[in-house]
């Protein structure tokens, strides 16, 4: 995949990421934007770069070592979290008003980190904002 997927990658998932800040609760001031920082000339560094407070304090407070995960874990639920916020917003509802699509490859290496992120943010919109993505989905232990 090259860089200009890579980015374009990225900027679906932060339209999506703004959309879905945009259309959430009206009682919590939210503007999240995602961003992806490209260095070098052969090396790409993913980041998922949210403008929440919201959201940034609340994973600040979870991102810990002792709950951390293996990257393989967090790719695993990554990969059914996309799949099932993708297929939501292809038939939105009255309950589910996030848009567009995030294009997640689920054969590229994003890291540990990224992984780690996405995945929060994931149970940060069950958990703190209520929308349900995936039934039976993980319960991590949150501080």
């Amino acid at each position: 995949m090259g860089k200009a997927n890579h980015i374009l990658l990225w900027m679906f998932i932060g339209l999506a990421v703004l959309t879905a800040a945009c259309s959430g609760p009206k009682n919590v001031s939210e503007s999240e934007k995602t961003s992806v920082e490209v260095t070098g000339e052969d090396s790409v560094e993913y980041d998922v770069e949210t403008f929440n407070t919201n959201f940034d304090v609340w994973y600040q407070r979870q991102n810990t070592p002792a709950s951390y995960r293996s990257q393989s874990y967090y790719e695993s639920w990554n990969k059914q979290y996309v799949s099932a916020w993708n297929a939501r917003c292809a038939s939105p509802s009255p309950s589910w008003n996030f848009e567009p699509v995030v294009g997640y490859d689920p054969n590229e290496d994003y890291g540990f980190e990224m992984n780690h992120k996405l995945f929060y943010y994931f149970m940060f919109v069950e958990h703190v904002l209520k929308k349900k993505i995936i039934p039976g989905g993980p319960k991590p232990v949150f501080h």
